[in-house]
């Protein structure tokens, strides 16, 4: 056993890619809000995949959520729990579906990430029906995706108006 896995959380095996995915590479190991920690794992994995056309996007992502719904899925078994907090990869790819077709800048990174948190976070309708209804990876993963694409419709919504003012301000 390396330093490394001496020191982290009972059932995270560092060598695992399976862990590695469904722990968010570490993040949700933080003692401290472990799923924002996780989102923030997110930020720089999407500013890389916004650099691919949409569609492209689109295909990595949905091979993405499958693994996470594996990932998360096995994770959770080996813990004997249904939705353990350090398994984060289910944001990971909820915040990666807000943020699809997002506009560009800093701006947008940031309002997708809060709203994402505020979705997951409080769960409201729809989140919350699908929250804790099914069991397994799906069920871990669900509720976030369904929270990030509330996301980006807020954000769609928000950058139509500013386009809107901005094109009747001319």
């Amino acid at each position: 056993m390396t330093s490394i896995e001496s020191t982290t959380a009972p059932g995270f095996h560092f060598r695992s890619v399976r862990h590695m995915v469904a722990y968010g590479f570490g993040a949700g190991l933080s003692p401290w809000a472990p799923g924002t920690v996780g989102t923030l794992v997110a930020v720089p994995i999407y500013l890389l995949l916004s650099l691919l056309p949409v569609a492209l996007y689109l295909g990595v992502l949905a091979v993405l959520i499958g693994v996470a719904v594996w990932a998360c899925g096995s994770a959770a078994r080996d813990l004997g729990q249904q939705d353990p907090p350090q398994v984060v990869g289910d944001e990971i790819v909820g915040f990666l579906v807000a943020m699809a077709a997002a506009p560009a800048g800093l701006v947008w990174v940031v309002a997708g990430f809060l709203l994402f948190r505020l979705f997951d976070i409080y769960k409201p309708w729809p989140v919350s029906v699908v929250d804790g209804r099914m069991g397994g990876g799906l069920g871990i993963v669900l509720d976030d995706l369904v929270a990030g694409a509330m996301t980006w419709v807020v954000l769609w919504t928000l950058s139509e108006m500013v386009t809107a003012s901005l094109r009747y301000a001319h």
